[in-house]
């Protein structure tokens, strides 16, 4: 199949809930892409972060495997340094080969309450 989706994408509004109510890991409050590589190549996956006083993060690299799935939740990047939590972010993926992404968030922060918010990304090109 040929690939779907974008090469460039976007997330304007993104800030992971620094606190969670409930069993780790499936209530922890989180942010996270949602990467589909329906083509038949496998896609290098770059994401920069960016914040609003300070240098960009990043880049972070993965692979998403050609014709599958790929979730990342940003709360687990570690290298070249942490997402910092409880602030708002921006983030840019850009990919060698055109993927769709979705943005998810869990908050978990009020007790006995779960938001969850999906919304696509946006494509840049």
């Amino acid at each position: 199949m040929a690939g779907i989706g974008a090469r460039v994408w976007a997330v304007a509004g993104g800030r992971i809930p620094p606190v969670s109510n409930g069993d780790e890991p499936e209530f922890t409050s989180f942010d996270q892409l949602c990467l589909l590589n329906a083509g038949d190549v496998d896609a290098q996956v770059e994401l920069t972060v960016y914040y609003d006083d300070q240098e960009p993060a990043g880049p972070y690299r993965w692979v998403v495997w050609a014709r599958r799935i790929r979730h990342a939740r940003l709360n687990d990047l570690v290298d070249p340094e942490p997402i910092q939590l409880g602030r708002p972010f921006g983030c840019v993926l850009t990919s060698s080969e055109p993927v769709v992404v979705q943005f998810q968030r869990q908050d978990t922060r009020l007790p006995g309450v779960v938001v969850l918010t999906d919304v696509l990304a946006y494509a840049g090109s």
